[in-house]
Protein backbone atom coordinates (compact mmCIF):
# COMPACT_ATOMS: atom_id res chain seq x y z
CA UNK A 1 0.00 0.00 0.00
CA UNK A 2 2.86 2.40 0.80
CA UNK A 3 4.39 1.71 -2.63
CA UNK A 4 1.07 2.45 -4.35
CA UNK A 5 0.78 5.72 -2.42
CA UNK A 6 4.32 6.70 -3.35
CA UNK A 7 3.65 5.81 -6.99
CA UNK A 8 0.48 7.88 -7.10
CA UNK A 9 2.26 10.80 -5.46
CA UNK A 10 4.96 10.60 -8.10
CA UNK A 11 2.37 10.42 -10.89
CA UNK A 12 0.63 13.53 -9.55
CA UNK A 13 3.90 15.46 -9.25
CA UNK A 14 5.04 14.58 -12.77
CA UNK A 15 1.60 15.21 -14.27
CA UNK A 16 1.59 18.69 -12.77
CA UNK A 17 5.11 19.39 -14.00
CA UNK A 18 4.28 18.25 -17.55
CA UNK A 19 0.87 19.89 -17.86
CA UNK A 20 -1.04 16.63 -17.74
CA UNK A 21 -3.54 15.01 -15.39
CA UNK A 22 -2.83 12.07 -13.10
CA UNK A 23 -5.55 9.55 -13.89
CA UNK A 24 -4.00 6.43 -12.39
CA UNK A 25 -5.37 3.36 -14.10
CA UNK A 26 -8.83 4.82 -14.74
CA UNK A 27 -8.02 5.43 -18.39
CA UNK A 28 -5.41 2.69 -18.75
CA UNK A 29 -2.60 5.24 -18.48
CA UNK A 30 -0.95 6.97 -15.53
CA UNK A 31 -0.96 10.49 -16.91
CA UNK A 32 -3.29 11.95 -19.50
CA UNK A 33 -1.79 14.74 -21.59
CA UNK A 34 -2.98 16.58 -24.72
CA UNK A 35 -0.25 14.96 -26.83
CA UNK A 36 1.31 12.13 -24.80
CA UNK A 37 0.24 9.06 -22.86
CA UNK A 38 2.55 8.56 -19.88
CA UNK A 39 3.36 5.60 -17.70
CA UNK A 40 5.17 6.95 -14.63
CA UNK A 41 7.38 4.51 -12.76
CA UNK A 42 9.16 5.11 -9.46
CA UNK A 43 11.95 2.70 -8.52
CA UNK A 44 14.62 2.52 -5.82
CA UNK A 45 17.15 1.69 -8.52
CA UNK A 46 17.11 1.37 -12.29
CA UNK A 47 19.83 -0.05 -14.53
CA UNK A 48 19.10 2.73 -17.03
CA UNK A 49 20.83 5.16 -14.65
CA UNK A 50 24.13 3.42 -15.40
CA UNK A 51 23.49 3.74 -19.12
CA UNK A 52 22.63 7.43 -18.74
CA UNK A 53 25.73 8.10 -16.62
CA UNK A 54 27.84 6.72 -19.44
CA UNK A 55 25.95 8.81 -22.02
CA UNK A 56 26.46 11.97 -19.94
CA UNK A 57 30.15 11.20 -19.41
CA UNK A 58 30.72 10.75 -23.15
CA UNK A 59 28.44 13.56 -24.34
CA UNK A 60 30.21 16.49 -26.04
CA UNK A 61 29.38 19.94 -24.68
CA UNK A 62 26.28 21.46 -26.22
CA UNK A 63 24.63 18.14 -27.04
CA UNK A 64 21.86 16.23 -25.25
CA UNK A 65 22.75 12.77 -23.92
CA UNK A 66 20.35 9.99 -24.91
CA UNK A 67 20.33 6.25 -24.41
CA UNK A 68 18.77 3.85 -26.89
CA UNK A 69 18.14 0.32 -25.62
CA UNK A 70 17.62 -2.60 -27.99
CA UNK A 71 16.35 -5.99 -26.90
CA UNK A 72 17.98 -8.78 -28.89
CA UNK A 73 15.56 -10.44 -31.27
CA UNK A 74 13.16 -7.50 -31.36
CA UNK A 75 12.54 -4.98 -34.12
CA UNK A 76 14.59 -1.81 -33.83
CA UNK A 77 11.29 0.07 -34.19
CA UNK A 78 10.62 -1.05 -30.61
CA UNK A 79 13.92 0.20 -29.16
CA UNK A 80 13.51 2.41 -26.12
CA UNK A 81 14.91 5.93 -25.89
CA UNK A 82 15.91 7.26 -22.47
CA UNK A 83 16.34 10.99 -21.91
CA UNK A 84 16.56 13.02 -18.72
CA UNK A 85 13.33 14.85 -17.92
CA UNK A 86 14.99 18.28 -17.90
CA UNK A 87 16.33 17.70 -21.42
CA UNK A 88 13.02 16.34 -22.67
CA UNK A 89 11.25 19.42 -21.33
CA UNK A 90 13.71 21.62 -23.25
CA UNK A 91 13.01 19.68 -26.45
CA UNK A 92 9.23 19.97 -26.22
CA UNK A 93 9.24 23.58 -25.01
CA UNK A 94 8.91 24.90 -28.56
CA UNK A 95 5.83 22.74 -29.14
CA UNK A 96 3.96 24.88 -26.57
CA UNK A 97 1.88 21.90 -25.47
CA UNK A 98 2.07 22.72 -21.76
CA UNK A 99 0.04 25.91 -22.05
Amino acid sequence: IANKRAGRGYQYKIAKRLGGKSVGTIEGQDISHPLFSFEAKKRKSFVGQKFMSQAVKNCPEGKIPLVIVHETGQSHDNDIVIIRLINWEKLIKDLKINE
